[in-house]
């Protein structure tokens, strides 16, 4: 039997959001299947001390800097503090900017947190999210339309998870799990492919669970109560065994990262119901 892997943890530096970045380590991660993540975020970056900062964090572990730096000089000193400290990096923008700029003969804005068109792309990110408001919690019947469907227990993290999957693009619907509460039918009649189911820790959850009922000033009893929580996640379990989905364990998973590995399933079971 092998043994578990290192992780390996990729530094996202930007002198903006990130995102850029961050979406490119995201197809990138999807290349390696097999190999455990962790990305750690350095948005805002202004100058030679915060690059250092990350580098530093960077120094000695299975790491790859990832950034984005508009300003040829933050660039420079990037690539020389990764060398220096033996860190493994990759420049995203300043090849492409370099190259372009030859082939158009017009030199680049330079300009950090420059924001991209209102185009196609920003208004299905837009849309994704509107769906994913609109059919949380298993309200409406937009289990058809959605490009994933999410199905566990309540505080599985379903409601982030379809927001940040809209926030990708993806249309995302999510079904919660009650006791004696029947399903919808049509979770049964969709795409069974497009199906993934979320669990947790029955311990994490009953701590997840009574901070929740404190919050709200509410008794502890049932919704926190640890056999009522191992009652549910049995019935979620056999509900996902009835479905023939994968399920994913998001108790040290964050929302990030469990969205990723929702998308990697989507996308590899569909890739093989084509192949059929």
């Amino acid at each position: 039997m092998n043994a578990e892997r290192e992780p390996v943890v990729l530094h996202i530096v930007s002198d903006s959001t990130g995102e850029t970045a961050a979406r490119l380590v995201q197809a990138l991660e999807a290349q390696f299947p097999d190999q455990p993540f962790v990305e750690v975020r350095h948005p805002r970056v202004e100058n030679v001390e915060d690059l250092q900062i990350a580098v530093q964090q960077a120094r000695g572990r299975p790491a790859v800097m990832v950034y984005t730096l508009v300003e040829p000089k933050l660039r420079d000193v990037m690539r020389q503090l990764c060398r220096r400290a033996r860190v493994h990096y990759c420049d995203l923008l300043g090849h492409p900017i370099d190259s372009i700029s030859r082939v158009a003969g017009v030199a680049a804005r330079m300009e950090p947190g420059v924001r991209a068109p209102l185009d196609a792309t920003y208004f299905k990110r837009i849309e994704a999210i509107e769906f994913a408001v609109k059919y949380d919690d298993g309200v409406g019947r937009g289990l058809d339309e959605a490009d994933m469907v999410l199905v566990g227990v309540s505080r599985t993290s379903k409601t982030p998870l379809s927001i940040y999957l809209g926030y990708l693009g993806h249309k995302a619907a999510n079904v919660p799990v009650v006791r004696d509460i029947e399903l919808p039918p049509e979770l049964f009649e969709i795409d069974p492919g497009k199906i993934v189911g979320l669990t947790i820790d029955a311990e994490r959850l009953a701590d997840i669970r009574t901070a929740r009922v404190r919050s709200m000033g509410g008794p502890r009893r049932g919704y926190a109560a640890l056999e009522e929580i191992y009652r549910e996640l049995d019935e979620a379990a056999a509900v996902h065994r009835r479905l023939g989905c994968p399920v994913i364990d998001v108790t040290e998973l964050s929302v990030e990262e469990t969205a990723m590995r929702i998308i990697r399933f989507v996308e590899r079971r569909h890739r093989q119901a084509g192949m059929r």
